[in-house]
């Protein structure tokens, strides 16, 4: 019996100008473990006109991870903060009961074609952490677990997994791995895994059970402590997942809560615009969308 329980293809969405594959939330799995919203932005080539610039705006509930694969972000937020991030290094942000950040091309590149290619990911926060007092980390790519065995490259992005841990400062028990191959081979990491568990798949192939999956495809597994697939040669893949919270997460737009109310809060609240501002970047701001489909 297959331990795949849902495949779900990547969907189109559009953010301002911007086209992303949206991977979660799904109609059928709202999240895995406590990751609740995952895009895939690019590959794409940026140039004059349409440069990657997602103009302020608010979250509340969630931490953000945005881990690129080519190209560049400069991340300002309502903290303070203003980094650029760059392949391989973690941005790490947690809303808890507030918190505005921009994320645009940075302007030194403005002027040059750029190569965009990356993840986003929403962690929902544990319910005693939903209104804790807002935070920022960046962990440059260093510092990001990654080892080799039989073959296989692997990076520990966040959690604990593998008998390792990342140094992201995650909120709930929960891991993040990428593996990439060069070769085709039995990965069986079953026994490392636990909670719900995820998989998804950039480059290559998997086989699991006689059956092929390709680039775009997340595969939910029934059980993650059965996680076992062939790795096709020169594939990536990353697996997700974790301990799923006992009660339900509701979204609307930017905000996750346990709490409709506290939703309902931070959408009058943003549209009043008593959110803190973003320093240096306080003369634009996303509407609370009117229409959602």
């Amino acid at each position: 019996m297959s331990n795949i329980r849902l495949i779900i293809e990547e969907r189109g969405a559009l953010i301002g100008n911007f086209l992303v594959g949206r991977i979660l939330p799904f109609r059928q799995k709202r999240m895995v473990g406590p990751f609740i919203f995952i895009d895939h932005m690019g590959p794409v080539q940026l140039h004059q006109r349409a440069y990657f610039d997602v103009l302020p705006h608010p979250h509340i509930g969630l931490s953000t991870l945005t881990f690129l694969f080519e190209g560049s972000i400069m991340h300002r937020d309502s903290l303070g903060n203003e980094i650029e991030i760059k392949p391989g290094a973690v941005n790490w942000m947690t809303a808890g009961r507030g918190i505005v950040h921009s994320e645009r091309t940075p302007d030194y590149l403005r002027d040059s074609a750029l190569m965009l290619h990356g993840l986003q990911i929403w962690v929902a926060l544990p319910k005693q952490f939903e209104n804790m007092a807002p935070e920022f980390y960046h962990i440059s790519k260093e510092k990001i677990p990654a080892w080799n065995k039989d073959g296989l490259e692997l990076k520990l992005i966040a959690g604990e997994a593998l008998g390792r841990q990342s140094s992201v400062p995650v909120y709930s028990k929960l891991y993040m791995i990428e593996i990439k191959s060069s070769t085709t081979q039995l990965v069986d990491l079953g026994h490392h895994l636990y909670g719900e568990s995820g998989l998804y798949i950039l480059e290559g192939s998997i086989e699991s059970e006689g059956n092929v999956f390709g680039p775009k495809q997340l595969l939910v597994a029934k059980e993650s402590t059965l996680c076992s697939f062939t790795i096709h040669a020169n594939s990536t893949i990353y697996i997700f997942g974790g301990e799923p919270f006992p009660e339900e997460r509701y979204i609307d737009w930017n905000f996750v809560s346990s709490d409709k109310q506290v939703i309902k809060e931070a959408k009058q609240k943003w549209k009043a615009q008593k959110f803190d501002k973003i320093p240096g970047d306080d003369q634009e701001f996303v509407p609370y969308p009117s229409i959602k489909y």
